[in-house]
């Protein structure tokens, strides 16, 4: 059978896939995520039908000559096998995958039969992807934590619904800047990195007042320069007034080295920040 229809294949297809559809998910580009997650979800679910019996990712419409190819019994002028969506609909015939439409509307976002209303849909698509994966998984041999890599940590937060929304989103991202410090920064020398850091690093830790307001004379809202919780640099948070409502629109957290960006009080707490009293 051609080596590009085995299993090992098909694997090493979907964890470059999965690894492509992560980068792009920390990065914002969602349409992008949507895509490569699903290639992976495609690829993997391949390889498992591959792993069960090789005929099983055979296209049925036309000729039978991919029933034979796959076979080993003779060579295809064409080499044609299911689209995801019949990938998926196989499986579940198999009760390997359950039904779900969350899945399903990724397979329909990325064939572009479905239209993503400015990436978040595709935003939200980030535990579908985890779960099914981890269903497909059942059916092999290869350990999860080593088809996930360096996203295993994201992923399994991703899953964790003793977690409220909130939390898991923002330990998500927080886990996906750590991997975007080392994208930029991993290959430094240690004397360079130093450089990129000590800028950082000589900002005061502690809260002091954002200005002064220009009507009411009044101390801005509090500021100050504290510990990532991404990368560990120095990243500046700004709270809400304290005329304001400290909702979820209640100040920001932005780290020029890791690009982590926090947006409210709400989201800080989920960030295990320590904030003054009174800020929350």
């Amino acid at each position: 059978m051609d080596d590009s229809l085995s299993f090992e294949s098909f694997l090493e297809g979907a964890r470059k896939a999965a690894h492509k559809a992560m980068d792009d998910h920390a990065r914002g580009e969602y349409d992008e995520f949507v895509l490569h997650a699903g290639v992976a979800i495609e690829r993997l679910g391949k390889a498992v039908l591959v792993g069960k019996n090789p005929i099983y990712v055979a296209e049925m419409r036309g000729s039978a000559e991919m029933l034979f190819h796959l076979g080993g019994h003779r060579t295809a002028g064409k080499v044609r096998t299911i689209g995801a969506a019949e990938t998926v609909s196989r499986l579940r015939i198999l009760q390997i995958l359950p039904a779900d439409g969350q899945l399903d509307l990724l397979i329909d976002l990325r064939n572009g039969v479905a239209h993503s209303t400015g990436g978040e849909q595709g935003r939200a698509l980030l535990a579908t992807v985890a779960k099914s994966v981890q269903a497909l998984h059942v059916e092999l041999t290869t350990p999860l934590a080593s088809f996930w890599g360096r996203w295993d940590s994201a992923v399994r937060i991703a899953l964790d619904h003793q977690r409220d929304q909130t939390e898991r989103e923002v330990q998500v991202r927080i886990r996906q800047a750590r991997n975007r410090f080392a994208d930029r920064f991993g290959d430094l020398p240690a004397d360079l990195l130093e450089g990129v850091r000590a800028p950082l690093r000589s900002r005061p830790s502690k809260w002091f007042p954002a200005g002064i307001h220009k009507e009411t004379g009044e101390p801005g809202p509090p500021m100050g320069w504290f510990p990532c919780p991404a990368c560990g640099n120095n990243a500046l948070i700004v709270l809400a007034a304290q005329d304001e409502e400290p909702d979820m629109h209640g100040g920001f957290l932005g780290c020029a080295l890791c690009g982590l960006r926090l947006e409210g009080t709400v989201e800080l707490q989920a960030a295990e920040l320590s904030l003054p009293e009174g800020s929350v």
